[in-house]
Parts: structure tokens; C-alpha cells; sequence
């Protein structure tokens, strides 16, 4: 294991992935675990919607939710902030706290410019991000790893035109740390929007399938509805017979911080 390789293991990989053969859909970096939980969670926003967006929401994460600052990259047609987990949790409850967070933080970037991951596709199926850095084959340019605070020298091209240093991108993950348990926690409660229970009972909101002319082009879905409360939108989930039972099961497990019960519909 080269230190590239051991950074993305401390930061994003699961402990215990899933055989090969077991792998879900899209998993291409291994970042969700055999029981559907993850350590890593990206919010990817387009290049279109600037990175100033992105770098308020990087600086509020710490300030407001006390949370460790998180890496940034350059995906080749926008940026991303690549949260991690010192412990697993669901799948349906890391969408519900990067949903939360897109609330909280882009609510003036237009939700088709922003994408979240993991992510569960029309099918049911759970797709997560692709692997940093890669070579993005349409173009030919590279995602990577940047400082946060060169996130606006990449404002007209989000990309490295040559592959990065493993060596450099491994130095500059060592400088991040997982949120804790608690810290995870914590920060869901005070994400959680003050006026909840008049919040709309929506169901899963609508999904783009195509993202947009101007989307990240390794785009799956992201949501374009109104929910603004995680609770309602993991009930949702849970009450929705359209949707596979595993997932709706795994929003289940997400609602038990808030000790929500099933009487909120």
C-alpha cells in the first residue's frame, strides 16, 4: 500500500468492504461497505456556480457545526468537498446530512448544479463517488485533491491537465481528519431547520437525470425538490413502498438520532 493508497483508507475506505462480486453499482472507489454504510460523503457543485459557493461551505462546516475541516478537489468539471467519517453510518443518513448541508449552505445555487454522494439510483441501487484522482476519459484532464485555499486558481478550469504526484496528494490528505461519532451527530441536530414541523411532508424529491447541460459530468441524480427536513425526508423513505426494502430499512436506522416516530407522516 502505497501512502496515497493509506490516506484514502484513513479518511474514506470501509474497514470491511464487500467482496468483489458483492460490489454495488457504481461503487468504483469501494467507499460503501459490505451492510450499505460509508465513511466518505462528497458534495460536488458545478463549475458553472463558481467556487466561492463551495468555500463558504467548506469555512461554515467548521465555524457554525464545529465539524474538522474537509478536502477539496477539482473533479474536471467543478469542485468537490470530500467529508470523512471516523465511523460508518448509513447510507440514507449521510444523504440526509449532505442534503442538509446543500440546504444550509447553496440554498442560492440552483440544485441541478449540485450533486451528492452516495446516492441511491431510481433502481434502489446505492452509487457513491468516483475515485480522486482519476482521469476523467471525456477530456483527457485529471481530478485531484487541492489546498483549499488554491480552490479559486482552478475558477476557469477545474482540473490538472497531467496526473498528481501520489506522494503530493498523500501529504496533503495527511493534513484532514474524520469527524467523530459525536461531532456527526451533533452537527445533524444543528442542521436540523428550526421551523421542522411546518416543513412540507414531501416524498423522495424529484430527481434530474441528466444534471444539466453545465452539471458535473460524472453526474448520477441529485435532489431537486422541497424537502427541508431531514426527518420528514427519512420518513419519506421509510413510508415510500416504491422503494427497496434495504433502503427504507437503512432510513429506519438514520431516524433513530432524532427519535422520530412514524406518527410524523
Amino acid at each position: 500500500m502505497n501512502p496515497l493508497q493509506a490516506e484514502l483508507h484513513r479518511l474514506y475506505l470501509p474497514d470491511h468492504p464487500p467482496a468483489d462480486a458483492q460490489h454495488p453499482a457504481g461503487n468504483e472507489a469501494g467507499l460503501i461497505d459490505a451492510n450499505g454504510h460509508v465513511r466518505a460523503m462528497v458534495l460536488a457543485v458545478a463549475q458553472l456556480a463558481g467556487c466561492s459557493c463551495v468555500l463558504a461551505l467548506w469555512q461554515g462546516v467548521q465555524d457554525e457545526l464545529g465539524l474538522p475541516a474537509a478536502a477539496m478537489a477539482v473533479s474536471g468539471s467543478g469542485y468537490q468537498v470530500w467529508f470523512s467519517l471516523r465511523e460508518p453510518v448509513p447510507a440514507a443518513q449521510a444523504m440526509v446530512f449532505l442534503e442538509s448541508l446543500r440546504q444550509r449552505y447553496l440554498a442560492e445555487v440552483s440544485p441541478r448544479h449540485v450533486v451528492m454522494w452516495p446516492v441511491a439510483e431510481a433502481s434502489g441501487q446505492i452509487q457513491h463517488a468516483r475515485r480522486v484522482p482519476a482521469l476523467q476519459a471525456d477530456t483527457g484532464h485529471w481530478s485531484a485533491f487541492v489546498a483549499p485555499g488554491l480552490i479559486s486558481m482552478f475558477a476557469d478550469e477545474p482540473w490538472l491537465d497531467l496526473p498528481p504526484s501520489d506522494e503530493a496528494q498523500a501529504k496533503l490528505l495527511a493534513n484532514f481528519e474524520s469527524m467523530s461519532p459525536a461531532g456527526f451527530r451533533q452537527a445533524l441536530a444543528r442542521l436540523r431547520p428550526s421551523g421542522a414541523a411546518a416543513a412540507p411532508d414531501t416524498a423522495l424529491a424529484a430527481v434530474d437525470m441528466t444534471g444539466g447541460a453545465n452539471a458535473p459530468r460524472d453526474a448520477a441524480y441529485t435532489f431537486t425538490g422541497e424537502s427541508t427536513d431531514p426527518q420528514r425526508f427519512l420518513l419519506a423513505v421509510m413510508n415510500d413502498p416504491a422503494i427497496e426494502m434495504h433502503l427504507r430499512i437503512e432510513a429506519a436506522k438514520a431516524l433513530l438520532p432524532y427519535g422520530a416516530g412514524s406518527d410524523r407522516r
